[in-house]
């Protein structure tokens, strides 16, 4: 985002709402926001250009989907220089099975989402990973059980 732009209540309110309904109309957020259709698309425009709006998506239910295993992977790099992360991060971009990925801080490296369609599919990635040439040192894996509760949104507090 850009340092010198604060979001201001009606950029709150147009985030909220496109949160949980993106696929509105302009015409129809414009009117819950109060705005002009022209100022309203100006405004999302606006946060689109600075990064504060980066997509639209569908949310998908993974066990509606013929997907397989849904699984949380905790990786431990061995070595911790910018260019070991670097070469993991282009290494983990390139694998259509990572569909998340998230440096952290605490006991591991990184956190992925990986999507396979069995385990047999899950072992042969997961020899890439210990047995390849990306660095790693070690990986837990956690398979998705069922989802209690679905990311729908971050909160998003008044100014």
């Amino acid at each position: 985002m850009a340092a010198d732009y604060r979001l201001d209540r009606i950029d709150r309110r147009i985030l909220k709402i496109l949160q949980a309904e993106g696929r509105l109309t302009n015409q129809a957020l414009a009117s819950r926001v109060a705005l002009s259709p022209s100022a309203c698309l100006a405004r999302v425009r606006h946060l689109e250009r600075i990064g504060v709006i980066q997509g639209y998506h569908a949310r998908l239910d993974p066990f509606r989907l013929d997907i397989g295993l849904v699984l949380f992977v905790e990786v431990i790099l061995e070595g911790h220089s910018p260019e070991e992360q670097a070469r993991f991060e282009a290494a983990i971009e390139a694998m259509p099975e990572v569909v998340e990925a998230s440096h952290v801080s605490g006991d591991v490296d990184y956190l992925l989402k990986i999507v396979v369609a069995n385990m047999m599919e899950w072992t042969r990635l997961r020899e890439k990973f210990i047995g390849g040439d990306l660095g790693v040192d070690r990986i837990t894996t956690h398979a998705l059980m069922r989802k209690p509760k679905i990311f729908k949104g971050y909160p998003i507090s008044d100014p």
